[in-house]
């Protein structure tokens, strides 16, 4: 058996590297700051390359219509056009579909259940280290669907519990905001009675005892948000 030269085995080893296709990959986040520390942490990387940066959920369906990329990584909260409403319209496409990863300070079971719904494919929190963040992209780009173990519980925790309708999520809006039934009667132009049909059965998929018992479950799952 005849050993390639070192200087043989580098040359080749180059080339194998050039040629591989770099995962492709737009950055959506309405901090600065932020985009900058994931753009530094892809520099880097051969296999990766950032091609564009979003600053809300507008931008970030524009470019990928534009570019195309493998894989968006986005935040959920963000103006014009939230990271839920972006993934939405972005899986709606017939063509050039990017893997949605999210990236986001905000892990309530309500956040987690709406974006894996609508399409995502990853959900990490910010903080993760560089390392797990760039595997992630690596696994997502592949195919696979990636949740870190904690988010994976809250989200079997969350699909296990019987989901609020439209209407009842509108009616426990009001209810945290100190609406009697007969003003969200009068709001939602339905009788009385249906507010209390709609008052029974929230309390009912919160387990809850009482009103107050289920705004404040409504809060902790991040159903609605605190009243200030």
């Amino acid at each position: 058996m005849i050993l390639d030269s070192t200087e043989n085995f580098t040359t080749r080893q180059a080339s194998r590297e050039s040629s591989i296709e770099a995962i492709t990959i737009v950055i959506a986040d309405d901090h600065p700051v932020v985009r900058e520390g994931l753009v530094a942490i892809f520099k880097s990387q051969k296999d990766m390359k950032v091609i564009g940066e979003a600053i809300d959920g507008e931008e970030a369906v524009e470019l990928c219509n534009r570019y195309l990329p493998d894989v968006l990584l986005l935040d959920l909260r963000m103006p014009r056009k939230d990271g839920l409403h972006a993934i939405t319209e972005l899986t709606t496409l017939r063509l050039g579909k990017p893997r949605v990863i999210v990236m986001t300070t905000y892990e309530s079971e309500e956040d987690i259940r709406g974006a894996m719904k609508a399409g995502a494919k990853g959900y990490l929190v910010k903080g993760t280290p560089p390392q797990q963040i760039r595997e992630s992209v690596r696994r997502v780009a592949a195919g696979d669907a990636l949740v870190p173990p904690n988010i994976a519980a809250k989200l079997a925790e969350s699909m296990a519990r019987a989901e609020l309708s439209a209407r009842e999520r509108q009616v426990l809006r009001y209810l945290a905001n100190g609406r009697s039934n007969k003003e969200i009667s009068k709001i939602l132009v339905i009788s009385e009675n249906t507010v209390k049909a709609h008052v029974k059965s929230i309390l009912t998929k919160l387990g809850a005892i009482g009103r107050a018992e289920a705004i404040a479950i409504a809060i902790k799952r991040g159903l609605i948000k605190p009243v200030h």
